[in-house]
């Protein structure tokens, strides 16, 4: 599997969102209305809406990114390493910004890969520059072109090999593969609470970085290479 592909044109991204307001009185009141008719399907009778909100950072309608994190492969001597940078703040547009001016930096066709990228990271990066007015680079455009033309890897896509109604989280396979845990410390429902009542954006940037890192090492297996040893991680302060 993916045994052409060149790490190097290679980068492995992951975010972390959360929602726009700690709570959701603090909306707008029109956009409280738009939030229960757009999650009524989801919570059923089951939630209300305000009790809902929790969950608010997976759209991104009403939800924001707080932190990109981007993993680069390289050799040395033969020997894959590999190089976490992270931007992370509480300004949006800013960390929006600095990897957008990354990507322009980068070859038109550089490859990026996140773990349910196509439907997640990939779509919620595109929607938050939009909304912030900025430039979509050239490697997040997908209007227009063939499947095969659009330079994005998915590992969860990869691992259902045509199998549609199969979900596989970046978890199971790290567990499958004795790869690391990324969920040590804390998981995504976790975020909010982190960021918004314990204020502790370290941690959430640390969490990012983990879940690039075992993306990173599941696409070696894919490509049936060994693990990057942790010496040959770098963590970019």
């Amino acid at each position: 599997m993916l045994k052409d592909l060149n790490l190097n044109k290679v980068f492995v991204i992951d975010i972390e969102t959360i929602p726009q307001h700690e709570h959701f009185s603090e909306m707008p009141l029109h956009l409280q209305e738009l939030w229960e008719h757009k999650t009524r399907l989801q919570r059923k009778e089951d939630y209300t809406a305000a009790e809902f909100y929790e969950r608010a950072g997976i759209w991104a309608e009403f939800g924001k990114i707080i932190c990109i994190s981007v993993g680069l492969f390289h050799k040395v001597a033969g020997v894959y390493h590999f190089r976490v940078n992270s931007y992370a703040g509480h300004e949006e547009p800013e960390l929006l910004h600095h990897f957008n001016q990354l990507l322009k930096e980068q070859p038109a066709d550089q490859l990026l890969c996140a773990h349910n990228g196509k439907e997640f990271d990939f779509p919620y990066l595109c929607r938050r520059m939009l909304v912030n007015g900025i430039e979509i680079p050239p490697q997040l455009q997908i209007a227009g072109k063939k499947p095969w033309e659009i330079n994005h890897l998915d590992t969860m896509e990869l691992w259902k090999f045509g199998d549609y109604k199969n979900y596989t989280s970046l978890n199971l396979l790290a567990a499958i593969f004795n790869i690391p845990t990324p969920k040590d410390d804390i998981d995504g429902s976790m975020v909010k609470e982190i960021y918004y009542q314990q204020k502790d954006l370290p941690r959430i940037v640390t969490y990012c970085q983990k879940d690039v890192i075992t993306t990173a090492q599941i696409l070696l297996r894919f490509k049936g290479l060994a693990a990057i040893s942790a010496e040959n991680i770098t963590l970019v302060k």
